[in-house]
């Protein structure tokens, strides 16, 4: 690994840096300021009439450098950036909390659609993600197949020239917003679990699909559970080769990046607290009385910047061509772990401060940021794979340990 810039990767992150100092809109610099980091989809959705107006002229402003999509081909639109590059934007963004535009729909279907898509899906899909007309979720996690997915049992029968899905999908992220759904479904139910099982794309408006909010222990609505009764999807939705949607849906992995923006988020976090306490937030501050919390602050720093070296290791393998396996499952496996201390130590800076939840209160410590986000961070170590899965990993393909 080679931590310094090369002259072209410097000259680039220098650009980076000018187009946000440049553009970013006035909305997301002071939620920087806070220590926060805006959510682009939630805003554009959800936010009231400044956070959308900010979430409209920041996407239009990465559009126009074809940002949106850094990882795409040129000639789909987006950047067709190297791996070193797509790091260095986004560590740059997370530096001055630019939050990320394009959602799953560009960050994994779109690659998906590329490699196995059709050339009328490619013609249907593709633009419409990048330009933000289609916001999508992504259905994979079943109540009995979450870490073993390909227990799923969602079905899917034909019916001439359309396919008939039944099932349930849960932890369905941002569904309640989305305007389709990529979906792996079971089409096949006699062929091994991992076959028999087809990549699948849905209109959320299709009659049969229902949405029911899970909401999480801090009280935010960003999780679903779907509900399939009859929907008929027709034929042409179905991407890859029936009964191969598997490994249609592993192409996704492919695609994962360094997760470089975590490290960088929670750095800048704890360091946004630390300058909080030295002064309007001094009275709620609890740490010159707990020596240990001192000594807390100082290991979860320490830990950010070995999850940001693993995450640049991970860059820097695929820099050189080479495939991140087990290290893709510690740096993920590490790193949410971390942003879990991390917040339950922003919690113990406060003491008893952190009971109070609401962000408006004069008795908010940090605007409860911490303790939201304790609780927010809970699913980290489950979602993407959880850390049980990753440690299987590390221990078969890392360290050759034997299976069973």
């Amino acid at each position: 690994m080679d931590w310094g810039d090369s002259t072209e990767q410097s000259t680039f992150r220098e650009d980076v840096a000018g187009f946000i100092r440049a553009r970013l809109p006035e909305y997301y610099r002071r939620l920087a300021e806070q220590g926060d980091q805006g959510d682009w989809q939630t805003d554009r959705f959800l936010g009231d009439d400044e956070a959308k107006a900010a979430a409209a002229e920041w996407e239009a402003a990465v559009h126009e450098r074809g940002w949106v999509a850094p990882h795409w081909p040129q000639e789909y639109g987006g950047a067709g950036m190297s791996s070193m590059e797509h790091f260095i934007l986004n560590e740059e963004m997370s530096k001055a909390g630019a939050p990320q535009v394009g959602g799953q729909g560009v960050a994994m279907l779109g690659p998906t659609l590329i490699v196995h898509g059709t050339d009328d899906q490619k013609d249907r899909f593709l633009t419409a993600t990048l330009n933000g007309e289609i916001a999508w979720a992504q259905g994979y996690s079943e109540p009995s197949a979450g870490s073993d997915l390909a227990s799923l049992q969602t079905r899917a029968i034909r019916d001439g020239d359309v396919w008939v899905v039944n099932g349930q999908k849960i932890w369905t992220s941002n569904a309640h917003r989305a305007d389709w759904i990529f979906a792996l479904v079971r089409t096949d139910p006699d062929a091994p679990k991992h076959r028999g099982i087809s990549f699948m794309l849905m209109d959320m408006q299709t009659p049969g699909i229902s949405v029911r909010p899970l909401i999480s222990g801090g009280w935010k609505h960003f999780s679903n559970e779907t509900f399939y009764e009859d929907v008929r999807v027709p034929a042409s939705q179905v991407v890859g080769e029936v009964n191969r949607g598997w490994y249609v849906g592993m192409t996704l992995l492919d695609y994962e990046r360094s997760s470089i923006g975590g490290a960088v988020e929670m750095e800048r976090q704890l360091l946004a607290a630390l300058e909080y306490i030295q002064d309007e937030g001094a009275e709620k501050s609890r740490v010159d009385e707990l020596p240990t919390v001192r000594s807390e602050i100082a290991d979860r720093y320490i830990e950010i910047q070995v999850s940001f070296n693993l995450s640049f290791r991970i860059a820097s393998m695929q820099a050189s061509g080479l495939i991140p396996n087990m290290e893709a499952s510690m740096g993920k496996v590490f790193s949410s772990e971390v942003s879990q201390r991390v917040h339950r130590t922003g919690t113990r800076m406060f003491g008893l401060y952190s009971n109070v939840w609401d962000e408006e209160s004069d008795y908010s410590p940090y605007r409860s940021r911490f303790t939201q986000n304790y609780f927010h961070r809970i699913p980290a170590t489950i979602a993407g794979g959880t850390s049980e899965i990753q440690r299987n990993i590390i221990a078969t393909r890392g360290l050759g340990l034997p299976r069973g």
